[in-house]
């Protein structure tokens, strides 16, 4: 375990089929970076300072049928191996069921195989594999092992996905994406590709309803948390059906003063609010966070406030966040944080952060 244990990170590993010899691999490991130069300015980052003994369980699948999963131990640089089952329009699948600490790389071809079973059945790789496969590709990418088109490929057939967890993967990934790309030429092409792999599922779950008769079995944790997902792309990314939903919610509270959106879904409807309604609606929003006592719900308040368009508004509850009277000290820091979150404010978080830096 000493490598585990006393060595700095963790590695990923690479499966590349061999050109020449049939149903033979090679495959390779190395130190898992995000930041390609770190590799070059670390001197100890030499090619065999890092080495792990790594248990990497193996399955050979096709379009109807995957092995049982074989292991191989890797404890070199790069080893070849032979996969007796290994045909023409098989895959491989390396770290089942994601209980290795470690990523897994393949080459190109591989890659589009997985994409193309997922597309044709993906139920065929186990939900804990799929939820693998989309955190890999997208952390692969964006450390520069493999083009980005790979894992914004790979969620092609998420309208077809009915489990939570790769759906998590996936919506971990693409919100830092969409904060890399909202400043670019081609970010609107981005966001209807994601709406339009969020439309049919956020048809299908709809919202959830406040079961006042109690008396309707609870849905399971997984579909709650499968659907608080589901909305929460769906009004991050601009559908229109859930931002008019979140504004109805808001406008029904305002007018009857009772809180009926469900406990769940309250910060992306008030933060969704906010961003779309008029100022009415941040300083209701406002007075709420004053007036409510349960820590909680005031948290949520407070994030809410931040999602706002007025870069106005941003501004004032950045200088209110440093008065301890109104924003609690250890509050301050996540209101810096969420405002610096929302496009309109990055810019004014920034400019912000280093005229208070003293303080």
């Amino acid at each position: 375990m000493d490598q585990w244990t006393l060595q700095m990170g963790y590695p990923v590993i690479t499966i590349l089929g061999n050109e020449t010899t049939d149903n033979v691999i090679v495959i390779s490991q190395e130190r898992f970076v995000y930041d390609s130069d770190a590799k070059t300015k670390d001197p100890d980052f030499g090619d065999n300072s890092y080495l792990w003994q790594i248990p990497l369980t193996i399955a050979v699948g096709n379009t109807s049928h995957i092995s049982s999963e074989a292991i191989i131990w890797v404890s070199n640089k790069s080893e070849h191996h032979r996969i007796p089952a290994l045909e023409e329009a098989s895959w491989l699948l390396g770290n089942i069921n994601q209980t290795g600490y470690f990523r897994v790389n393949y080459d190109v071809r591989n890659w589009r195989l997985l994409i193309n079973q997922l597309t044709r059945n993906h139920e065929v790789i186990s939900v804990s594999n799929r939820a693998g496969l989309i955190d890999d590709a997208f952390n692969l990418a964006r450390a520069g092992y493999l083009p980005q088109n790979i894992p914004l490929e790979i969620i092609r057939y998420l309208s077809e996905e009915k489990d939570f967890l790769p759906w998590h993967a996936a919506s971990r990934a693409l919100y830092p994406l969409d904060k890399l790309l909202d400043r670019t030429e081609s970010y609107n092409i981005f966001n209807e590709y994601i709406l339009r792999q969020v439309a049919s599922m956020y048809l299908k779950l709809g919202w959830p309803t406040n079961n006042l008769n109690k008396s309707l079995v609870q849905a399971s944790y997984q579909h709650e948390e499968l659907r608080r997902e589901v909305i929460m792309l769906a009004c991050s990314f601009g559908n229109k059906h859930c931002h008019q939903q979140a504004a109805t919610l808001i406008s029904d509270w305002i007018s009857s003063n009772r809180n009926r959106i469900p406990l769940n879904v309250r910060d992306i409807v008030y933060c969704t609010g906010v961003s779309l309604m008029d100022e009415d609606v941040w300083e209701f929003i406002w007075m709420k966070f004053h007036s409510t006592i349960a820590v909680s719900e005031k948290k949520i308040l407070l994030e809410a406030l931040t999602c706002s368009d007025d870069r106005n508004l941003l501004n004032r509850l950045l200088n209110l966040s440093l008065n301890s009277e109104v924003v609690l000290d250890q509050d301050a820091i996540d209101v810096i944080i969420h405002v610096a979150r929302n496009p309109h404010g990055r810019d004014l978080a920034w400019k912000f952060f280093r005229e208070k830096w003293k303080i």
